[in-house]
């Protein structure tokens, strides 16, 4: 589904209760972590549905109307007699206009990084439920995210652990970062997964750049591999599951990696669809 085809209503009126970076200052992306109230008591989302944030273009393309989506990056909370709320992750972004080669800010992310609490916005949604939990506990997991695609699995992390509770499958996250500033919820500022290193099942390995630059690539070959007797293992078990978030050049670079790791490209390929055909390799990339 294209993102032009989303709808953009019913829409609502939600208002920013918070806003905090979650990039060290000095780091060489913002981003922001924002908690919205929505004024409609009867919304309401699930693990990792995303909604949309509508907002105005600059006028000097025609102020066309804009929508992006955004991952939920938490658990629904217990509604009580407040209103529903929403906690998002976003970075600001700035992109290369193809003809001109002008570089121009983002719409939407500038826009919602700028918000400051009281300010209220127009949202959309939800939309979509791209990671479903298996019914069965003693399923694997491997969790596989860039950048803000760590945001759906910090609600799906905290979902299985604190709400169903009991996980007996392997749990694995790899998250990739080009430098240790783009970490996010796996710094020592805040290290959101460090509440369940405890847990038997859980593991979180990191993925960086070699180098702090952000034009370096993300070491994805060395994290994988190193463990690929497991990954490869995990695999093979027909009650795991593998979920991938981020931006889309992950598709190729992961590709890349697997298909070193059982022998071809054409392996990959074939064991990849026999994947997405049962529903054990689900990517979300934006």
């Amino acid at each position: 589904m294209r993102l032009e085809d989303y709808p953009t209503e019913p829409r609502f009126n939600a208002t920013v209760l918070s806003t905090e970076p979650i990039t060290d200052e000095g780091a060489d992306a913002e981003v922001r972590e924002l908690v919205l109230e929505v004024d409609r008591d009867e919304f309401s989302y699930e693990i990792g549905q995303s909604i949309g944030v509508l907002v105005e273009g600059p006028k000097e393309f025609g102020g066309a109307l804009r929508q992006r989506l955004y991952t939920v990056a938490d658990t629904p909370a217990p509604k009580a007699d407040a209103k529903p709320r929403v906690r998002l992750v976003v970075r600001r972004c700035d992109y290369i206009d193809d003809y001109s080669g002008e570089q121009y800010a983002g719409v939407n992310s500038n826009f919602i990084c700028d918000r400051k609490p009281g300010d209220t916005l127009f949202i959309t949604g939800p939309f979509g439920l791209p990671f479903t939990v298996p019914e069965d506990r003693s399923a694997n997991l491997l969790l596989i995210g860039l950048g803000t695609g760590i945001a759906p699995f910090r609600a799906f992390v905290k979902h299985i652990y604190q709400d169903i509770g009991d996980w007996e499958g392997k749990v694995r996250l790899l998250y990739g970062a080009r430098s240790g500033l783009e970490l996010l919820y796996m710094n020592d500022q805040r290290d959101d997964f460090a509440r369940y290193y405890d847990e038997e099942t859980f593991e979180a390995f990191r993925a960086l750049s070699p180098r702090p630059n952000w034009a370096d690539p993300i070491a994805w070959d060395h994290a994988i591999e190193e463990r690929s007797g497991e990954i490869l293992s995990m695999l093979d078990d027909e009650r795991t599951y593998v979920y991938v978030a981020g931006l889309v050049p992950i598709r190729d670079a992961l590709d890349k990696v697997f298909a070193n790791m059982v022998g071809s490209p054409e392996s990959w390929a074939k064991r990849k669809a026999e994947l997405e055909e049962a529903g054990r390799w689900v990517e979300l990339l934006y």
